[in-house]
């Protein structure tokens, strides 16, 4: 029996159809795969499902088959007709036209679905992770909340923090929180918007397990997106792969999967590149810190590192290695513990730890740098955040070209990248938003630039895009990268010499293709999807 039913649904943003004419029947219990490339439509579908305002059918239907109590409203699949409801009645078969139906209709219905999105943190930051979990049941006693949310976390692999504040784990931690946490729910529909994007492959796996196991093999249906195929292919009973709105294929997600990676170009592979002068030397850097649950941690311990003028350098490990701290370390954002971290400024070799405008302060406007957490300035458009927002004053119609050059070098088309430019960063979807806050960096034209996770949110097509944008840049700019990451096989297309970091330390600096040599067969499938 269908559960959703789109009828011919259109959702237009400004003059621009986000979805056009989209027609799909979901049936009860099954996982509806969502396949494209960033802008595609994926995002505006899902928030569209899941009832947030802005998102409303500009034109069609969004239709819920439910079996809807009579006398309390509560709602559940339709499979339960006839069941008795919670408060004696007995639940009846209606179809609720989501977005036309009575306020109470459409609250029940929405109080009933779960969503995971990318990079969002349903988190009370304060609380500890066990609490954050009970407080998403609904019913049962004190007792009976704590024994289902240790089951979730036992699910989702958090047992070893279950006493941690939300604020202190990592991007990778918290999401798999968010997962049992919107479990604890007790939903009859769970939505998932690229839910392990910006996870390194070892933390997404885990997060995939407890997808299949909390949510496919419980028989609660889901929509899922993701720009990883192979997730798509795994998780999906039926796949839709949609472009610019409309649906481009859909049926058995093996043959769509396979169709859409026949898109993907190959990147441009690295050349040999010549070695420069040194422009970064770290030595012997450390960052120790206390924590009252464990103790001295050792985020870096005794780092040394050197990177060369003009080279494309990687630091790649599993989430926790470290990595992130490092770059902030480089960055000036987090004092180190110990060491020297140097960065050459002309002739002169200026300490990175030394604070004021003779010491770092002189290197600061020439650093670029991408978070992992990266946000753009809501109420600037995207031509605004690419200029007056980031202090770049230039003539109107220079910053246009600018803005449109370095949109076209994240991966945009040039009429693409044109019609961007007075949208807002709520009307791009999560991919277009990551490519502009790339173009945010490269815009300044800094001499070097930390990008942290760069390929997070990207289908595979814009990966390939960016790879070859941060090569050109390097080339025709001479501009120096450090990129943060655990996906090796996007290092390997695009970095000259890579460092592999475990525990904070540095294990092994070299070609990409030799930090290959040292990684176990397990981390071989983790951290790569080709070899």
């Amino acid at each position: 029996m269908a559960f959703i039913t789109l009828e011919n649904v259109t959702k237009t943003f400004k003059g621009r159809e986000a979805i056009k004419d989209l027609s799909i029947k979901i049936e009860e219990g099954t996982v509806l795969g969502i396949l494209g490339r960033s802008g595609a439509g994926k995002s505006v579908l899902i928030n569209m499902l899941r009832g947030m305002k802005e998102y409303k059918p500009t034109k069609g239907k969004v239709i819920y088959t439910v079996a809807i109590c009579p006398e309390c409203l509560h709602i559940e699949p339709p499979s339960y007709e006839g069941k008795e409801c919670k408060c004696g009645a007995t639940l009846e078969l209606k179809d609720v036209d989501f977005w036309n139906t009575d306020k109470k209709t459409f609250n029940a219905i929405r109080r009933r679905s779960a969503i995971m999105l990318q990079r969002t943190f349903a988190l009370y930051e304060d609380d500890t992770v066990i609490d954050n979990i009970t407080r998403a049941i609904p019913e049962g006693d004190y007792e009976e909340k704590i024994y289902k949310a240790l089951e979730l976390l036992e699910m989702t692999q958090m047992t070893h923090r279950v006493t941690h504040v939300a604020r202190d784990l990592s991007g990778g931690e918290k999401q798999r929180v968010v997962l049992a946490r919107q479990l604890a729910k007790d939903p009859m529909i769970f939505l998932a918007d690229e839910p392990t994007g910006t996870l390194d492959p070892k933390t997404a796996e885990l997060v995939h397990d407890a997808l299949i196991k909390g949510v496919k093999e419980k028989g609660i249906t889901m929509v899922i997106t993701s720009h990883w195929p192979e997730v798509i292919k795994d998780l999906s009973d039926h796949l839709i792969w949609i472009d610019k709105g409309e649906i481009v294929e859909e049926g058995d997600p093996e043959d769509i999967v396979a169709k859409f990676m026949e898109q993907v170009p190959a990147p441009e592979r690295v050349k040999e590149y010549e070695v420069a002068e040194p422009l970064i030397i770290m030595r012997n850097v450390k960052k120790h810190y206390y924590s009252i649950e464990r103790g001295v941690v050792k985020a870096v311990d005794g780092v040394d590192l050197t990177v060369y003028e003009g080279e494309i350098f990687g630091v790649v490990g599993l989430s926790g290695a470290g990595k992130t701290t490092l770059s902030r370390i480089l960055f000036g954002l987090t004092e180190p513990s110990d060491g020297e971290v140097c960065v050459r400024l002309g002739d002169d070799w200026i300490d990175m730890t030394e604070k004021g405008p003779l010491g770092r302060g002189r290197v600061t406007p020439y650093l670029g740098i991408l978070h992992q957490e990266y946000s753009l300035y809501p109420h600037r458009t995207v031509l605004g955040n690419l200029t007056e927002a980031i202090s770049l004053e230039l003539p109107a119609e220079f910053a246009k070209m600018k803005a449109i050059y370095v949109l076209k070098a994240v991966g945009f088309d040039e009429s693409y990248a044109e019609s961007l430019l007075e949208k807002f960063p709520d009307e791009l979807s999560g991919g277009e938003r990551h490519r502009v806050a790339l173009a945010q960096v490269l815009i300044k034209e800094p001499k070097i630039v930390i990008l942290d996770e760069p390929t997070g949110t990207m289908d595979p097509i814009t990966r390939v895009h960016v790879a070859d944008s941060i090569i050109r840049a390097r080339d025709e700019l001479n501009q120096t990268f450090l990129v943060i990451s655990h996906d090796m096989d996007f290092v390997l297309d695009v970095c000259d010499r890579a460092s592999l970091m475990r525990a904070g330390k540095i294990i092994k600096t070299g070609d990409p293709k030799e930090i290959v040599t040292e990684l176990t067969p397990p981390e071989k499938e983790k951290m790569l999807t080709e070899e």
